[in-house]
């Protein structure tokens, strides 16, 4: 094998992984944007009295546990609710400080 077609054998293989990891990347922020929120009506949510803004500030839902959400993100997931997102300024029932 020649070195220049080394090389473009080498280019071509780069460039997939390059465009495949780019189209993986979208799709991840797309489906990230498309998690519902939790609806206050929801069955779980109302059995929790989870709310959107907590009345005590010290207990909001980014320094719960069970929150899995970054800290700088106004939305993030719940170990309570699956597959849904809730508001890192809430609260509900099951609020259990993070530890540290």
């Amino acid at each position: 094998m020649t070195k220049s077609r080394r090389l473009f054998l080498c280019t071509l293989g780069t460039g997939a992984v390059a465009i495949s990891l780019g189209t993986l990347t979208r799709q991840g922020i797309a489906l990230a944007a498309d998690i519902p929120k939790v609806d206050l009506n929801d069955p779980t949510a109302k059995a929790l009295e989870y709310v959107h803004e907590s009345p005590d500030a010290a207990k909001l839902c980014v320094g719960c546990q069970l929150y899995t959400g970054t800290a700088d993100a106004d939305w993030g997931p719940c170990a309570i609710f699956p597959g849904k997102v809730v508001n890192a300024k809430g609260w509900c029932k099951s609020w259990i400080a993070k530890a540290g």
